[in-house]
């Protein structure tokens, strides 16, 4: 049955060998159970009811990934995705969280069309090589910074954007906040703030080590070992708990067992009374391009480090790929979570010689399983969480090599579009101007024919152009 569900004699593989990957690919993401519920949250989105959302979406992606497409890729709610969410669709543009779960929504039904009529694995293979690797280490800048931030390292002050931790300016911010809000001000000491950013320092140079040794599942432990080194600093004194700043006691809970937190918080909170607004096409138009080129962009890292493209950058069998990505995000939008897609992570599990579906059905079961261990996962704060995202940042940064910096024309086009997506804090803005600049810089310089830009990447470059001019 196994041979003939997913071909594993074709494939030159085993069930022990899926299987082990599987494991190993689970491993390297089940950070995103600690991960996804913290950015959320920050929404005001229930905590336990997104840590059962993820976990759900990610059994479903995942399994519908081997069904699809057997491909041994692993799909959960996507970082950076899950930080537009947050940080710029709700905190930023300030929409509910409701309006941006209806928006993912959506925009998973119109993805699931596209993916139908062929246009996103067109726009796939139309994206030149370099332009695919600069998208995913602008991805991983992004989310570097976004862990420097959850972890309080970077922060804003009075002279600078964007400078490095100090209690003086953590509690600055705190003070203008409470001002602007009308709550009560309260102090943070080196005993809540300083001690968990030095915590966050310290996990990231442990997950480093981890990775230079090769140890699997290096992020999960990482982030195990900081909060481990967390607890003990509770225990002796040096963390203090502080509620008032988000402080809370670093032990988990098991007051009421294994129990499975509940998704009614969450569940199908979708508002379609925006619909009647122009403000719901706004922002499912940006999500759209999100989530287009981000889902694109992630598949092209995860493919290109499995070796799984073709000779022309190609990737056989997408169209199924892309349909178990385009389901599981209107199915996690329902469920409650930001944007399903691929990890970039289930390299890892390919690389132990995963080569089927059956490496991503022995994942998702995993997945389902980790829905019983909710206390441990949900006490997990964000200085913990924060080394993952600036390793996967790293582990998204390691592209760079595949762009041909000796041909100006190239690299400069994927300098505008790394740059772009943590200066400007958006994904979709730095595959916006990465776009633009290509298309632009090449028939400026008269290598537009040599380069044999494709009519789509013309279509794409005149549509973002109109969206900064409309929108």
């Amino acid at each position: 049955m196994m041979e003939n569900t997913f071909k594993l004699r074709e494939n030159g593989t085993t069930v022990k060998t899926e299987i082990i990957a599987g494991v190993t690919t689970f491993m390297t993401m089940a950070y995103i159970l600690a991960v996804n519920p913290n950015i959320l949250s920050s929404t005001g989105m229930d905590h336990g009811a997104v840590f059962t959302a993820t976990a759900l979406a990610a059994f479903l992606g995942t399994l519908l990934m081997a069904l699809f497409a057997n491909y041994p890729f692993a799909l959960a709610p996507g970082m950076g995705l899950n930080a537009y969410f947050a940080y710029t669709v709700v905190l930023g543009y300030g929409y509910s969280w409701q309006t941006a779960l209806t928006a993912v929504f959506a925009e998973g039904i119109i993805f699931i069309v596209l993916s139908l009529t062929n246009v996103r694995e067109a726009i796939f293979n139309s994206i030149p090589v370099s332009l695919k690797s600069a998208v995913s280490v602008g991805i991983g800048l992004f989310i570097a910074f976004i862990g420097l931030q959850n972890a309080k390292i970077v922060l804003p002050n009075s002279s600078t954007v964007a400078g490095l931790y100090s209690l003086s300016s953590y509690n600055a911010n705190l003070q203008s906040a409470a001002t602007l809000n009308g709550t009560e001000y309260v102090a943070g000491t080196f005993n809540d703030v300083g001690i968990t950013v030095l915590l966050a320092v310290i996990g990231v140079i442990l997950t480093a080590v981890l990775v230079v040794r090769n140890v699997k599942g290096n992020i999960l432990w990482g982030i195990l070992a900081t909060w481990i080194l967390g607890m003990i600093c509770q225990a002796c004194g040096l963390y203090v708990p502080n509620p008032a700043n988000g402080f809370y006691s670093l032990f988990p809970d098991f007051s009421n067992g294994l129990s499975i937190p509940s998704l009614a918080p969450i569940f199908g909170k979708l508002d379609f009374s925006i619909l009647k607004t122009g403000e719901f096409f706004v922002i499912m138009f940006a999500f759209l391009f999100v989530d287009m080129f981000d889902t694109i962009g992630t598949l092209i890292g995860v493919s290109s480090k499995a070796n799984m493209l073709d000779k022309n950058g190609k990737l056989p069998r997408i169209k199924g790929a892309l349909m178990a990505d385009a389901v599981a995000t209107c199915a996690g939008a329902v469920l409650g979570t930001s944007t399903t897609t691929t990890f970039v992570e289930s390299a890892s599990g390919v690389s132990e010689g995963g080569r089927t579906g059956l490496t991503a059905v022995t994942t998702a079961i995993l997945f389902g399983l980790a829905l019983f261990l909710s206390p441990i996962f949900l006490a997990i704060p964000s200085f913990a969480t924060a080394p993952a995202l600036i390793v996967v940042g790293f582990y998204m940064l390691t592209n760079v090599v595949n762009i041909d910096f000796s041909d100006l024309s190239e690299a400069i086009p994927c300098y505008i579009c790394i740059g772009a997506m943590p200066f400007f804090y958006s994904i979709s803005e730095g595959i916006a101007m990465g776009v633009i600049s290509y298309v632009a810089i090449q028939i400026l310089s008269g290598k537009a024919k040599e380069k044999k830009i494709s009519v789509i990447m013309y279509i794409l470059a005149v549509l973002f152009i109109l969206k900064y001019l409309l929108l």
